[in-house]
């Protein structure tokens, strides 16, 4: 299944969704962690119009979620 074009506020929307909570920004990246039975997962989201595929991919990859997964939370 090939990727779209996302924005930052959209894979934001899709990982609220989910239960991830924005904890902190450090300059351009957004910084979300979500508790799953006591494993810690933390999502580094950087806030551009369009984020790059490979930097999409590390993003769905980092929040445990299977990627045909996430694209049904879009």
């Amino acid at each position: 299944m090939k990727l779209p074009i996302l924005s930052a506020r959209e894979v934001l929307k899709a990982l609220n969704s989910v239960g991830f909570q924005i904890t902190r920004q450090s300059g351009s990246h957004i910084i979300l962690m979500k508790f799953v039975d006591g494993k810690k997962f933390t999502v580094v989201v950087p806030k551009h119009d369009e984020i790059a595929k490979g930097t999409l991919l590390s993003i769905i990859q980092q929040s445990g979620i299977a990627k045909e997964e996430f694209l049904k939370l879009l």
